[in-house]
């Protein structure tokens, strides 16, 4: 055996290399404060296993605080593996295939195995055309490249597709999914840079509240993987770690090396959960009860609306403010990988910081949701406004034209397109900074002033996308002067409308 994560430091961190006891140990002590090897698309899967295995080791051995000590988290982590006194199931490569190693189960035999050249090959990402994230490049990997990978693809993969017999992990809704994170995270004092130990701990203290003892099978790789229907949930705790994919790894001389197999079924039998396996950083659906697919979208405004602010989607637990953190900034976080049929369009990223207010007022209470509905009003009213103008240049300023258009297929609108995207973009940037300044309105006069300022500086990124656009929207050169004046006017005109209700307001107030 080689590579034992309870007594090795396999890990480095900014305060140096760690075993995984070690780890946990000085994040219990508040130190570490990043992972320099850790790829930014790892770093969810990371925190979550992270915050699994902890409060898993902490239950088994009964201990509701966070050790500081490197000691007495080895022994609650090895509380999980009482029947390997050798930590089998904590070494990296084990050379006797029929026992666990880290994250890979007992080879059963009669498996046809697949070399795996590196890592970032082993790595869950998947890109059509190999660019978002270069493949096969690490040549020369530590140790913890491969731990990181192992986790990555164990816990957050989907299924191969055209490479038949490679399942997904049962935390997300279909093999076609992802497993979506939507946290709160303590940010550092005077930035929106999130501490990765005190995210940690937060997160454990939170969810080992709750426990009243281990509730079934933990680390799944423990167990010998045959060719039969996988576990059933009601056998697993829940927090348990799962494996979603055959891989076993080895080594020669100071060289690791790995291979992969398939399975003909997954590991966990949970197609009928839909991805509600009770993981605390997934939002749930109210009435399917199924955990939520980011599809191949971003972290848009309005998907982070409809989450936390709609009546649809249960807001997860570890994205609801902890008590003691009424005084503290913090983040919010959104993560995960786009993934379609056989494809993702990447890793998608979106931290939001929080002020200290916004915590103390109730981030989700019914205050925020009517004053979201209202942003996004103002939002869609300056942009209709800019995709009629751009569109009445698209019509070659005929205004009889533009008004006989079909609503359903038009072509000037579709005209229109490419600067109401950026339009949104930067109305999507500023979306939760005006949110939380609304939030903390006292009287009806500051929240007037707050919607014309808003409606004003969306004015301005309208206006910027107009003159962007108007040239490069296809017109006649005989009518162009006429076009491009009629759209100007339009759009000075539909901003002087969506302004004047405001401003009336305003004056009335002064």
């Amino acid at each position: 055996m080689t590579g034992n994560l309870l007594t090795e430091p396999l890990i480095s961190t900014d305060r140096g290399w760690h075993s995984l006891p070690g780890l946990f140990a000085a994040m219990s002590r508040g130190e570490v404060a990043a992972f320099p090897a850790l790829r930014p698309h790892q770093r969810p899967a990371w925190h979550m296993f992270c915050v699994q295995l902890a409060v898993l080791a902490l239950d088994a051995a009964g201990l509701r605080d966070l050790p500081g000590e490197e000691d007495r988290w080895r022994s609650a982590l090895r509380a999980l593996t009482p029947d390997f006194a050798d930590d089998a199931p904590w070494h990296l490569a084990q050379p006797d295939r029929k026992r666990p190693a880290f994250l890979q189960p007992p080879d059963p035999g009669g498996q046809k195995w697949t070399p795996v050249a590196t890592p970032d090959a082993l790595d869950m990402l998947i890109t059509a055309r190999n660019h978002d994230i270069k493949r096969e490049i690490a040549r020369q990997p530590e140790p913890q490249d491969w731990i990181f990978a192992l986790v990555s693809l164990q816990t957050m993969e989907g299924y191969g597709g055209g490479r038949g017999g490679y399942n997904g992990i049962a935390r997300m809704n279909g093999g076609f999914s992802s497993r979506a994170m939507i946290a709160l995270a303590p940010a550092r004092e005077g930035s929106a840079e999130v501490d990765p130990s005190a995210w940690w701990a937060r997160d454990v203290r939170a969810l080992l509240a709750r426990r009243g003892g281990i509730a079934g099978l933990t680390l799944l790789w423990l167990y010998p993987w045959g060719d039969g229907p996988g576990f059933d949930l009601d056998r697993l705790d829940p927090m348990f770690i799962e494996v979603c994919r055959r891989i076993r790894l080895s080594q020669a001389g100071d060289r690791i090396t790995a291979e992969r197999s398939t399975s003909k079924a997954a590991r966990v039998a949970a197609k009928e959960a839909k991805g509600n396996t009770g993981d605390p950083w997934a939002p749930v659906h109210k009435t399917d009860h199924k955990s939520f697919p980011l599809g191949e979208q971003d972290w848009s405004h309005e998907v982070l609306v409809r989450l936390l602010y709609g009546s649809e989607w249960k807001v997860p637990d570890l994205a609801l403010p902890q008590p003691g953190e009424e005084a503290e900034p913090m983040v919010l976080i959104a993560e995960a990988f786009a993934r379609g049929q056989s494809k993702t369009a990447g890793f998608k990223s979106r931290l939001v910081p929080v002020p200290k207010a916004m915590v103390r007022k109730g981030l989700f209470g019914l205050q925020p949701m009517a004053f979201a509905s209202e942003v996004q009003k103002d939002i869609s009213a300056i942009e209709a406004v800019l995709c009629c103008a751009l569109a009445l240049i698209a019509a070659e300023g005929d205004r009889e034209k533009y008004s006989k258009r079909d609503k359903r297929r038009n072509p000037y609108d579709i005209r229109a397109q490419p600067a109401r995207d950026a339009y949104r973009h930067a109305a999507d940037q500023v979306f939760f900074a005006e949110l939380w300044l609304r939030a903390s309105a006292t009287v009806d006069a500051d929240f007037t002033r707050m919607r014309l300022d808003f409606r004003r500086s969306l004015a301005a990124i309208a206006r910027s996308e107009f003159d962007i656009a108007r040239s490069a929207i296809p017109c006649a050169s005989l009518f162009r002067p006429r076009a491009e004046t009629r759209g100007r006017n339009a759009l000075e005109h539909g901003i002087a409308k969506a302004l004047e209700p405001f401003q009336r307001q305003e004056a009335q107030d002064a």
